[in-house]
């Protein structure tokens, strides 16, 4: 067995970034299980053509490791993966990382207050201190459909982009209209023959402000002090503006409702089509997209939108809900990933035995803070339940949770504890705020069901606050909301 005093899990931002403020504050006795050959996470994972992200790249990146080149505002996934090896290789945390090295679950044993983390290749490692930075976006889901197995051509989902099937001139079916759909289907359908997409539900899809970054800018970041940080800071309180219409002013959203409807009119010509590609709920009760190409490609003649739902798969393609049969060469999936139900595919027991996932699924997905949870000692989450945002950049979050958990292990060693976990008064009381808060929401009120919400209705993914309370609440710890363990049995 291998001891060290923490382990960490993952390697995308949050895996890095707690690898990082760990050996910043001094504590250098980690080890970060890593179960691929590299560093990203999702961003190393996710290959399929279009995949960029949704968030200024400015922001969309630690604070502590600008780069002053991004390419673009919102950059693809080949640019960010490159940032996240670099800052792997500059800041020397690859040193840190076991490569190769796939965690199934875990164990805390309460007589020497220490986890055992257990791997898919049978080794186990022991450590006091267990931080989880597996994500939420890293389990696709795959829809159950009668027949699937029996599709004789390639099926792949578009986590798992199968690059060596060529689409060129093939009858392809895109099953789901989620964030990665509509990044692929403007360009996979300038080569597929023709193209379905199939729709259960329409997107709010924004314009998109992309553009090049202009050489000027990126000289003025990288010889101005400063300049960089500045324009930063008005992008962050820029997203962070968002947040007023989505927690609970509610009356602020008609605005942004008419762009996009104002956008479609002048996109779509087709009343039947467009009609087809408007939300019937409120913006923002899903997660709003944005595209300058995804309306277009319906004016092609050689794509089709189902809305009809998908009865069956056959051999060589997919029944709708009517009955009628879509040739398909290829089928692929954007159906997105499996996120408050992820926590089912975690084999974690804490104190006593209890399971986590069991726990999660008879009381709710409830933690402190989103990062710690009563009955599991010295186990943090990374971007946990109700830390999720749809308005500003989650490396933000990531930030202060890692700074929080620094805090925890100097609180732990102020107390002489040897483990730590929440009270269920400071848990309970946590999340009847948090609940209070998004059942004004736009994703509670909106009209819509979405991946935010878990099979009781209740939002267990998104902050409902802004991300600037998040910093305030997690800036020091409140040791009344734990219970600390001064010895081992």
């Amino acid at each position: 067995m291998i001891t060290t005093d923490i382990i960490v899990v993952g390697t995308g931002f949050s895996g890095m970034g707690a690898a990082m403020k760990l050996r910043d504050s001094g504590r250098e006795d980690f080890v970060v299980l890593e179960k691929a050959h590299d560093v990203g996470g999702t961003w190393r994972d996710n290959t399929y053509p279009g995949c960029e992200c949704d968030i200024p790249s400015h922001m969309y990146s630690f604070s502590y490791e600008l780069k002053s080149d991004w390419s673009k505002s919102f950059s693809g996934q080949e640019e960010i993966w490159a940032y996240m090896r670099n800052v792997a290789d500059e800041q020397g945390i690859r040193k840190y990382i076991r490569f190769g090295v796939e965690v199934t679950g875990a164990t805390w044993h309460q007589d020497r207050a220490r986890w055992v983390v257990h791997t898919k290749d049978g080794d186990d490692y022991e450590c006091r201190v267990l931080i989880a930075g597996v994500g939420g976006l890293h389990i696709p889901n795959i829809p159950e459909i009668p027949g699937a197995e029996s599709f004789a051509g390639p099926t792949f989902h578009s986590a798992g982009w199968d690059h060596e099937v060529d689409l060129k001139d093939k009858k392809v079916v895109v099953i789901g209209t989620g964030a990665s759909a509509i990044q692929f289907i403007p360009i996979i359908a300038q080569e597929t023959g023709h193209l379905t997409v199939f729709q259960r539900t329409p997107p709010w899809v924004l314009p998109k402000n992309d553009h090049p970054t202009p050489e000027w800018r990126k000289k003025l970041f990288k010889r101005v002090p400063g300049a960089q940080r500045l324009y930063r800071d008005a992008l962050y309180w820029a997203l962070e503006s968002r947040a007023i219409a989505f927690n609970g002013h509610l009356n602020v959203l008609p605005f942004a409702e008419r762009i996009v409807r104002r956008y479609l009119k002048k996109t779509i010509p087709d009343r039947e089509l467009r009609r087809k590609l408007t939300p019937d709920y409120r913006l923002g009760c899903k997660r709003v997209l944005q595209s300058n190409t995804y309306y277009q490609t319906y004016l092609r003649d050689d794509v089709t939108l189902s809305t009809d739902g998908v009865q069956e798969i056959v051999a060589d393609g997919v029944i709708d809900g009517n009955g009628v049969k879509h040739d398909a060469d290829v089928i692929i999936y954007g159906t997105g990933f499996h996120v408050i139900d992820a926590f089912d595919y975690l084999d974690i027991k804490g104190r006593d035995g209890v399971d986590l996932a069991e726990q999660f699924r008879e009381n709710g997905v409830e933690t402190y803070m989103g990062m710690t949870i009563h009955r599991f000692p010295n186990l943090f989450f990374m971007l946990g339940p109700n830390t999720a945002l749809g308005h500003n950049s989650v490396v933000f979050m990531i930030e202060q949770q890692t700074k929080y958990i620094v805090k925890m292990l100097d609180e732990m060693d102020k107390q002489g504890a040897v483990a730590a976990e929440a009270t269920k008064e400071a848990q309970d009381a946590f999340n009847a705020e948090i609940q209070r808060l998004v059942e004004k929401g736009i994703w509670t009120q909106g009209g819509c069901t979405s991946w935010y919400l878990d099979s009781q209705g209740k939002n267990r993914t998104i902050w409902p606050k802004f991300t600037f309370q998040y910093w305030w609440e997690t800036r020091k710890v409140q040791a009344d909301d734990f219970a600390w363990q001064k010895t081992a049995a």
